[in-house]
């Protein structure tokens, strides 16, 4: 008789029982889980005879998490299922529904992916003042390749070339419309527009469209019936965004002006997610995630470069202050806003683009966000179920009958004690059981 890594997931029904669960909003009465092909069948209620069954006494089983900023790459997607990330969204790369189809065909040990594109940005503007001089592949970027299978080298190639190569003008109405035509017909799942002039980034006077050619591009996707999010790390750039009718922040204002109510007032009252990245913001500020790295169940799970990368910073604003954005958070936490779990990793290690790692990340921040006051449940929530509504993903970030089966099993119990996350002793990512400490009868 075979076990479950060896039997087809369609003819496997998997029971997962005596297990405490986090269904996305709340723990709830029923302990039993049923895991049928990709889909979870039943929650609660009697056990099918034929299913293999899991004892997780004492364990928790959460919805597999979503990272809802991400820059990734085959590498990325991988490690972020190590942490039981089974979904993250790019915001702004090459894995729209062409990309995917290209270079994810028979990729199956990885996280799912959703893209906006390529985001629209002024020329010479964010991200430009991040990446690299010149055409010449970076040492960083050769290491990651020797280490790929050739499959896997090439995607890599093909995503970095599309971090690097010319971004097509936009300077224009019209040349924003075009743009957010293409993106559609390539496949974008959603659309991003950048509002970065620098101040936070050590690149002040970074060149930013005009209100009105941003405006026109947010308005041309609402057409197509997609959701936009802005880049936007100060006060007044997310001001702008909300003016201008974006329907997500993806950042967190750094910077806290005298009069921040109104601006939290104003993203509450427009219906607005904000995606706070905080992780990113300590990074900006000088701020290593050595305590991260430092973690058995962390460094055992990645590479020494992205260690590496986790115990650097970004260090572009040390004069800011984490207790401004915790506090910037929970204004906004409190007045309603739905708050996602997002990390903003880069696609490969990159030495300046420090203390963000994929996978690991996501659960940083929502350590951070217990940090700022958010309950353990209220984070659990911010990288399940509300992320998974926000971008209308209505098949995951719930535990329910008829859900995707991305479940993360973990030791301890996180809706108490969030950093019990990271105990994790098995991820199925649509029904398929990626890595397990579990002991699999057969």
């Amino acid at each position: 008789m075979k076990n479950a890594a060896q039997s087809s997931p369609l003819e496997t029904v998997t029971a997962i029982t005596n297990v405490r669960i986090f269904d996305g909003e709340k723990v709830i009465d029923s302990r039993n889980v049923v895991i049928k092909g990709e889909t979870i069948i039943a929650v609660g209620g009697d056990l099918p005879a034929n299913a293999m069954i899991i004892d997780a006494k004492d364990a928790t089983l959460l919805p597999g998490l979503i990272d809802a900023h991400v820059h990734t790459s085959i590498g990325g997607l991988r490690d972020a299922l190590k942490f039981g990330v089974t979904t993250e969204l790019e915001m702004n790369g090459d894995f729209t529904e062409r990309g995917r189809a290209i270079q994810l065909k028979n990729v199956n040990d990885i996280a799912d992916v959703r893209s906006t594109g390529t985001a629209i940005t002024a020329p010479g503007g964010h991200p430009d003042e991040l990446l690299p001089d010149g055409d010449e592949i970076p040492d960083f970027v050769l290491k990651e390749l020797e280490k790929l299978s050739e499959e896997d080298r090439e995607a890599m190639l093909a995503a970095y070339a599309h971090d690097h190569e010319e971004v097509p003008q936009v300077t224009t109405v019209e040349e924003a419309i075009k743009h957010v035509h293409t993106q559609v017909e390539n496949g974008a799942d959603f659309i991003k527009i950048m509002i970065e002039e620098g101040t936070v980034m050590a690149a002040p006077g970074l060149p930013v469209l005009s209100d009105e050619i941003l405006k026109a591009a947010v308005e041309e996707a609402h057409k197509f019936h997609k959701i936009v999010i802005a880049h936007v790390l100060t006060a007044h750039t997310s001001q702008t965004a909300i003016d201008i009718g974006v329907d997500g922040l993806g950042h967190l204002f750094i910077d806290r002006p005298e009069h921040t109510p109104k601006l939290v007032e104003s993203i509450a009252n427009s219906g607005a997610f904000v995606t706070p990245c905080l992780v990113l913001n300590s990074s900006i500020l000088g701020n290593p995630a050595s305590d991260l790295a430092n973690d058995p169940r962390v460094y055992s799970k990645l590479s020494p470069e992205w260690i590496d990368i986790l115990n650097s910073s970004f260090n572009t604003f040390p004069q800011g202050n984490m207790e401004n954005s915790f506090k910037n958070v929970m204004d906004l936490h409190r007045a309603g806003v739905d708050i996602l779990v997002g990390t903003d990793v880069s696609p490969v290690p990159v030495p300046n683009l420090g203390g963000l790692a994929h996978g690991a990340s996501v659960h940083h921040e929502m350590q951070l966000l217990v940090m700022a006051g958010f309950t353990p449940i209220e984070a659990l929530r911010s990288a399940t179920s509300k992320p998974a509504r926000c971008f209308g993903l209505n098949d995951r970030g719930r535990i329910a009958a008829g859900s995707r089966a991305d479940l993360v099993l973990v030791n301890g119990d996180p809706t108490t004690n969030i950093s019990d996350t990271l105990s994790i002793k098995a991820v199925w990512s649509k029904g398929v059981q990626q890595r397990s400490e579990l002991f699999l009868p057969i």
